[in-house]
């Protein structure tokens, strides 16, 4: 984001993150409490605002508010959400803005099942077009977000059960979708057909055991790790699954394409090193990204350092192949978690110290090569360089363990257009020079493709770094985010 745009500096160079949502049938435990847990770990994936909704079988209680979910929940909150199936949801916006009404979880009540409480992540483009359909129809609105257009095309169905209303309404869809759905008596998770985003089962106690004694699911596998569940599998793009009173079972979406993309952003950055997703470890993924970059683009240098904590897997895998030391380079407050821009640059600079003190007593001297995730705008990434050289780096070098990002996204990540991105109108020279740089080099796109286990890069989206998107995108999703606000706000 722009220094005009009074946001956050520091998350300037990367991709913000979409949601994260996590889902709980428990009977006999207290679900609110694990739902608090499994949104935690999953806090990485968004930080605007958080949500759980718990049902006793009788009735659906919710709690939402802006902020992160230590902000939002306390133990008198969560004490007070009783029940044995709950829903849970952190938001990073990329349709609607970063307002209360557009929290999750929300709400629909549709005519033979009742409520239905849904969570998700992704992001559907065709959301305008069936807005304005359903608005036609005469549903009204409360919300800007693309998730309510999902749940007015539920509760709009004539089926009689989630299962049935979802293979009605989801094939309408198009775009990124994770989705976690809760009514009074169950459970339910859908994900995309492409599997854009990652959804994954697990199970407490024997997984073997007929019946189990409970499910989760999530985004991704670290929250499992988290309540003490044992994974089990990947949701498989286009798949339906329900836990209820009879157990767990399964169906499909009605299919358009056979192939599937999985957002190669969730092995770069998005999710968390400790996850597992397609049966690859992250963390070796990310160090496998450092040690094709090294192979790639080697640099004389004396030592090798990371952006904390988002390059560190690749910059230990690239010290690793270079047989250069890893060091500490620069220290990251563990408890900063939002500075916004101040209004000079002697404030601006203080604030990125604040985050990222750079070691002089390492640096100064030295050769350094510099190794991070990605660069998304730029900004941030010549401040660190000015700091590095200020604390007595005699040379920076600049090595991105992923190609250039040159297109935006519009399946769940908040980039809306190219005129937002350093790459899309410059040369790798010429991006090293304008960040100060005294040499910069992305991975190739080969190079990430080997890193993450798929040479042919079956299996993956790279839409970002290559313009070939996994599906149709309406033209209009070049201008905002924001597309939905206006109708939304003259019926209001």
């Amino acid at each position: 984001m722009s220094d005009q745009a009074g946001m956050d500096v520091f998350d300037d160079d990367h991709l913000h993150e979409e949601c994260g949502v996590f889902g709980v049938f428990h009977p006999g435990e207290d679900v609110a409490n694990l739902t608090y847990f499994g949104l935690y770990s999953l806090q990485h994936r968004g930080q605007e605002s958080a949500g759980i909704a718990v049902s006793d079988g009788r009735e659906i209680r919710i709690r939402k508010e802006m902020g992160l979910v230590s902000q939002v929940f306390d133990q008198e909150t969560i004490d007070g959400l009783k029940g044995n199936i709950a829903i849970g949801h952190t938001r990073y916006s990329t349709t609607g803005s970063a307002r209360l009404l557009n929290a999750q979880p929300i709400s629909v009540e549709h005519p033979t099942i009742g409520p239905v409480v849904i969570a998700h992540n992704g992001n559907l483009v065709n959301a305008t077009k069936l807005r304005d359909e359903l608005t036609a129809k005469g549903f009204d609105f409360e919300t800007t977000s693309d998730t309510e257009v999902l749940g007015a095309l539920i509760a709009q169905t004539a089926a009689g059960t989630l299962e049935q209303a979802l293979a009605e309404a989801l094939p309408r869809v198009e775009g990124a979708y994770c989705l976690m759905f809760l009514t009074k008596d169950s459970l339910v998770a859908a994900r995309d057909p492409l599997g854009i985003r990652p959804l994954c089962l697990g199970r407490f106690g024997d997984v073997d055991a007929p019946g189990g004694t409970g499910y989760v699911m999530a985004s991704e596998t670290c929250a499992l790790d988290v309540v003490g569940a044992t994974f089990i599998c990947e949701i498989e793009p286009g798949e339906i699954v329900t836990v209820d009173a009879t157990g767990m079972r399964s169906t499909k979406i009605q299919r358009t394409s056979a192939h599937r993309a999985m957002c190669s952003f969730e092995f770069i950055y998005f999710a968390r090193p400790d996850s597992v997703m397609m049966g690859q470890s992250l963390y070796e993924s990310r160090r496998h990204m450092g040690r094709e970059l090294a192979r790639e683009a080697p640099a004389d240098a004396d030592i090798v350092i990371t952006l904390p904590d988002s390059g560190t897997p690749a910059a230990i895998g690239y010290a690793e192949e270079a047989a250069l030391p890893f060091a500490e380079g620069m220290i990251k407050s563990r408890y900063i978690t939002r500075t916004f821009i101040q209004p000079t640059q002697r404030l601006r600079e203080a604030g990125i110290r604040l985050k990222f003190n750079p070691m002089r007593h390492v640096l100064e001297g030295r050769r350094v090569v510099l190794v991070d995730d990605s660069i998304v705008r730029g900004t941030t990434s010549r401040r660190i360089i000015d700091e590095l050289r200020r604390a007595g780096a005699s040379e920076v070098h600049m090595r991105i363990a992923s190609p250039p990002i040159a297109w935006p996204c519009f399946m769940g990540i908040d980039i809306a257009s190219r005129r937002e991105l350093i790459a899309a109108g410059h040369t790798e020279r010429e991006i090293g020079a304008m960040l100060g740089a005294d040499s910069l080099r992305y991975l190739s796109l080969s190079g990430l493709r080997r890193a993450m286990g798929q040479p042919d890069g079956n299996g993956f989206c790279f839409a970002c770094f290559t313009g070939s998107y996994p599906v149709d995108v309406p033209a209009q999703l070049e201008m905002d985010k924001l597309a939905l606000e206006i109708p939304v706000a003259v019926s209001s």
